[in-house]
């Protein structure tokens, strides 16, 4: 569920549309507009778990209650996903009502007829190096930052500091699948909540500004990269990363 907290999986399957399951959901508000972490904080500490094969969803809180059911949906309805308008079907079962009461306003779980990303399928996969974390971290003056606040599909070692803004335009072997990287990822407010609680902790915009600012790049305070999908395949947890 977008918006939920970021997890750790020892595999995905990438295609054009990205990782197969991943953000199978999102949330509306009662303008029928799609939220998440930047405006609700408090989704990132929600867990969500979905059982592609059995057509299960389970939300997870903090206080260690669940929603969980079998999914079922209702007809269509329009929402407003960023600047564009996409067809989506809410779920029929506990889950929004369990998320109203949980962030206390009027919320719904729908699922987009169409694959919903952030910048469409030239953006189907996203990456960032560890190493790039930890020159953050450098900068914070602080041991270490958590990658998941990020919300990249990809993390890659063995490479340096904002190595992976030089792969710009061209084709990268993640696992076994391809990717052709198209731009740089510009950061927002979201960034700078605690991937676990949703609170505000970390300057992270303030910090990018002071060393990232004015570089040549395709959106402002870059850090990580987004790639369309060429060849879809598996990429599995110590997978080869190679520029093509």
């Amino acid at each position: 569920v977008k918006g939920t907290r970021v997890q750790a999986v020892p595999q995905i399957e990438l295609g054009a549309d990205g990782a197969r399951g991943d953000r199978a959901f999102y949330v509306i508000d009662e303008r029928q507009r799609m939220q998440n972490g930047k405006q609700l904080g408090e989704l990132q500490a929600v867990v969500a778990s979905y059982d592609m094969a059995a057509a299960r969803l389970c939300l997870g809180f903090p206080d260690g209650s669940r929603a969980e059911g079998a999914i079922e949906y209702g007809d269509p309805i329009d929402t407003r996903f960023f600047s564009r308008t996409v067809a989506a079907r809410p779920l029929l079962g506990p889950w929004s009502d369990a998320l109203s009461s949980f962030v206390g306003r009027p919320l719904r779980v729908v699922a987009p007829e169409i694959a919903a990303t952030d910048r469409g399928p030239t953006a189907a996969a996203s990456l960032i190096s560890r190493a790039s974390l930890r020159r953050l971290a450098e900068e914070a003056e602080t041991d270490g930052v958590d990658g998941r606040r990020f919300r990249m599909l990809v993390e890659v070692d063995g490479i340096g500091a904002h190595e992976e803004d030089d792969w710009m335009g061209r084709q990268v072997r993640v696992g076994d699948a391809v990717i052709a990287v198209r731009g740089n990822i510009g950061r927002c407010l979201v960034t700078s909540r605690d991937p676990d609680t949703g609170q505000i902790t970390l300057p992270t915009l303030d910090l990018l500004g002071h060393y990232r600012r004015g570089l040549t790049a395709t959106e402002p305070l870059p850090f990580g990269i987004y790639a369309e999908v060429i060849e879809p395949g598996s990429v599995r947890l110590g997978d080869t990363v190679a520029v093509l």
